[in-house]
C-alpha cells in the first residue's frame, strides 16, 4: 500500500521504467531529479571559524538543502510569460545593442541602462528606484529598457510586466472586461514598463490620463519601480499633466536620460542620410 501511495504521488517526471530502473530521459533536470533542490553535506563551522569535529577528529558536516539552479530558470521562465514580452523583444540584450559610431548620448542611455541593473538591488525600495529613457525617436529607448527587463527577468528573478502604451490602450478600449484586471496587474507587478508613453497624439485622451495617473501614482505611493520610455521631455511630459510628469521623474531622477539632438546623427533608422 506505502508503495502504491508512492506512486501516487510522483509527477511523470520520476516515473520508471517496467524494469524497475531510472529513466534519466524523464528528468528535465538530471542534478536534482526535478525536485528543484539538492541535499547536501557542508562544513559545520564554529563562531571562530573552525570546523566542528566528532570526538573521534572526524570533521563534521551538516546535511542542507540548496536550490537547484533550475528552480531559477522555471522561476525565470514563468516570469517571462507573465511580462507580456513579445517573442522579437526577448531577444534584445544590451550585449546585441550596437555602440559603433553612436553619439555621446546614446552611450550615456546604455551606460544608465547598465547601472540600474546593478544598483536595482540598493534602490529597489527607495524613492527614486525608478528609470526613464526620453527624447528622439530611434534612439534605442525600448532596446535599451527591454534589454534591461531582460535581465532583471532572467538574472534576479524579477517580475516585469511590458505595457506599451498605444496598443494597451487600444487593446483596453476594446475590451473593458480587461480594465480591472489589467490595472490591477500594472499597479502591482514589481517593475512595470511602459514603452512609448503618451505616443500616438498630440495630447492623450482623458481616459489614457485618468488611468496612467492612477497606476504611476499607486506606485508612486507604494515606492513600486517604472521604466518609461517616451518621445516627451520631462517638461513636455509635465506640461501634458504636471502631478503625473513631476511624479515620474521623481521617481526615476537619478536614473532619467533625455535625448534631443540632430535627428540625423541620433536616430539610427537614418543612418547615412547625412550624406544624402
Amino acid at each position: 500500500m506505502d508503495d502504491l501511495q508512492k506512486k501516487a504521488m510522483m509527477t511523470p517526471s520520476q516515473a520508471v521504467k517496467s524494469d524497475g530502473s531510472e529513466n534519466k530521459n524523464q528528468y528535465d533536470c538530471q542534478k536534482c531529479k526535478d525536485k528543484g533542490f539538492i541535499l547536501t553535506n557542508l562544513p559545520d563551522f564554529d563562531d571562530d571559524g573552525e570546523q566542528r569535529t566528532w570526538p573521534n577528529g572526524t570533521p563534521k558536516f551538516l546535511e542542507t538543502l540548496l536550490d537547484c539552479e533550475c528552480s531559477k530558470k522555471r522561476q525565470s521562465s514563468h516570469l517571462m510569460k507573465f511580462s507580456e514580452i513579445t517573442d522579437d523583444f526577448k531577444k534584445m540584450t544590451f550585449t546585441n545593442f550596437s555602440l559603433e559610431g553612436k553619439h555621446e548620448m546614446i552611450h550615456g542611455a546604455y551606460q544608465c541602462a547598465v547601472n540600474y541593473f546593478k544598483d536595482f538591488d540598493q534602490i529597489n525600495s527607495s524613492r527614486h528606484n525608478s528609470i526613464s529613457l526620453l527624447g528622439q525617436p530611434g534612439t534605442g529607448k525600448t532596446h535599451l529598457l527591454t534589454a534591461l527587463a531582460n535581465n532583471l527577468i532572467y538574472k534576479k528573478q524579477i517580475s516585469v510586466l511590458y505595457f506599451p502604451f498605444v496598443e494597451g490602450f487600444n487593446d483596453l478600449k476594446d475590451d473593458f472586461n480587461l480594465l480591472e484586471e489589467k490595472l490591477t496587474k500594472m499597479k502591482r507587478v514589481q517593475i512595470l514598463f511602459i514603452d512609448d508613453l503618451f505616443k500616438g497624439r498630440e495630447t492623450p485622451t482623458q481616459f489614457q490620463l485618468e488611468q496612467t495617473f492612477g497606476v504611476i501614482n499607486y506606485r508612486y505611493l507604494n515606492h513600486k519601480p517604472i521604466m518609461i520610455s517616451s518621445e516627451k521631455t520631462v517638461d513636455e511630459l509635465c506640461d501634458i499633466d504636471e502631478a503625473l510628469g513631476t511624479r515620474i521623474y521623481q521617481m526615476s531622477r537619478d536614473y532619467t536620460v533625455v535625448l534631443k539632438g540632430d535627428r540625423k546623427i541620433l536616430n539610427h533608422r537614418l543612418a547615412g542620410m547625412a550624406s544624402v
